[in-house]
């Protein structure tokens, strides 16, 4: 073995901290192979690799820990900043983060004394000048997810190998909205996800033309408010039951709803920042509050669809990868589930974990009993070749990890699969794209997709299942 520092193409330098052993990889290959897949909530981590790491050191983050970036003793170390894939829609993009307090939901844990949100608006943008690009998350928030990461699956990783804080996404903060008005779209992230690890997908829908509001649901995903101040997200020490599923989905979908009647306020005129913080100009002219869509990944696709069942301002929804009961094996069925929606609805499904087949192993009567009870359009769809988090930017970030460190080593193509499956991040990220916008573009705008009339050769690992 050579003795030279492996470097990554964008010139970051690895030291043997980050240089896993074949041993390792292959074992970790098999280890993630055989572990059970998300229980369709996609929390961070699986039941059957829970154990292996401390959750219980999450509860209160050291003050510390959350101001170090780079290990202590150890000063060739370099976090890796990622590469967001590049908006495949023509428009320029602009991004605000809003701080929201709901007075009528009390919580003693706030300052306030009630429920306090923090949502970020993406936007298509107009003029912008010099305005500097948003980073991928904030510090708080980029320490607290690069711990769950790099503790993931048991990878080995050192804490503090992604470098989200410093990673650029494709918007600039809080520059002018284009002068139109635009179709809302709102998302919600998976269980004990941050609203940020979606941005791939929330950045194209802005640059096609949608405004994309992202929440984080307090006490639930970690959120980091105005000032640093940094709530974590639950603890992951045990898989969550039902009873805590359907409270989750009951507080997400009153977040929902809560951030649409905001949005209102915000097209009227009003401030809505409970900092009263300059909001970008144009922004309450640009929303389009008669088209407002919504989606979200795993439990935030149960959200999704709950949120169109007790709001009728939610004209279209999109499941990415989520059941719509509180347990995927036992149940019960969640009430959208039984009585269906009059409102067009997506189901879009990885490969293991289409819910779609009784003989199958991960059976979802959830995903049969909604398709039956459908009242409005409904499809479902299949992505050849996934597991859940391919859903997330989970797929492409590990993926430039373990490629800009170890190339093409065949272990790490093993890694990658047992981690979100065999599908080229490249093409899952464009294919989710494409068919997310096409859903949203044919039921929010009126524009007919060929996409969403039967199977395409032009994205053939996309499969219509039913």
């Amino acid at each position: 073995m050579t003795n030279r520092r492996p470097t990554s193409p964008s010139g970051h330098v690895f030291t043997r901290r980050h240089v896993l052993s074949a041993g390792v990889l292959a074992g970790l290959a098999a280890g993630v192979a055989a572990a059970t897949p998300d229980r369709a909530q996609a929390s961070p981590f699986d039941p059957a690799t829970r154990d292996s790491f401390d959750a219980g050191s999450r509860g209160s983050l050291d003050p510390e820990r959350a101001e170090r970036i780079r290990p202590s003793g150890d000063p060739d170390f370099h976090p890796v900043k990622f590469r967001l894939p590049m908006p495949t829609g023509r428009k320029a993009l602009g991004t605000t983060a809003i701080h929201l307090i709901d007075s009528s939901r009390p919580d003693p844990s706030m300052p306030s004394g009630q429920r306090e949100l923090m949502i970020t608006v993406w936007y298509p943008a107009g003029m912008f000048g010099q305005a500097p690009f948003a980073k991928y998350m904030p510090s708080r928030t980029a320490v607290e997810v690069d711990d769950l990461w790099t503790g993931d699956y048991g990878l080995a990783l050192p804490s503090g190998s992604f470098d989200f804080a410093n990673t650029e996404t494709h918007a600039r903060v809080d520059v002018p909205m284009q002068r139109m008005r635009h179709p809302v779209v709102l998302f919600s992230p998976g269980y004990q996800y941050s609203r940020f690890v979606n941005t791939a997908q929330v950045e194209d829908l802005a640059a096609r033309g949608y405004v994309v509001v992202t929440m984080d649901h307090s006490h639930e995903t970690p959120v980091e408010f105005p000032g640093g101040r940094f709530l974590p997200g639950a603890p992951t020490a045990e898989p969550a039951g039902p009873a805590e599923i359907r409270k989750a989905v009951e507080t997400r979908t009153a977040d929902a709803r809560f951030v649409l009647d905001q949005l209102e306020r915000l097209a009227r005129g009003e401030n809505i920042d409970a900092e009263g913080k300059d909001l970008p100009d144009g922004l309450a002219e640009g929303l389009e509050l008669r088209k407002i869509g919504m989606f979200g990944f795993a439990l935030g696709g149960y959200t999704a669809a709950n949120t169109m069942l007790e709001d009728e301002r939610v004209l279209a929804g999109l499941d990415l990868d989520g059941t719509l009961q509180d347990d995927r094996l036992k149940g019960p069925l969640g009430e959208v589930a039984e009585r269906g929606l009059d409102r067009p609805f997506l189901l879009f499904g990885s490969a293991e974990t289409q819910r779609t087949d009784p003989g199958k192993e991960y059976y979802d009567r959830s995903w049969a009993s909604f398709w039956e009870a459908q009242r409005g359009g409904k499809l479902n769809l299949t992505l050849a070749g996934t597991k859940q988090r391919a859903f997330t930017d989970y797929q492409f970030i590990f993926s430039q990890l373990f490629h800009d460190i170890y190339g093409e080593d065949p272990i790490i193509t093993s890694v990658m699969k047992a981690l979100v499956g065999s599908a080229k991040p490249a093409r899952s990220v464009l294919a989710q794209r494409e068919y997310v916008a096409a859903f949203f573009d044919r039921t929010l705008r009126r524009r007919p997709s060929l996409l969403l009339r039967g199977d395409s050769s032009k994205f053939p690992e996309v499969r219509f299942t039913r």
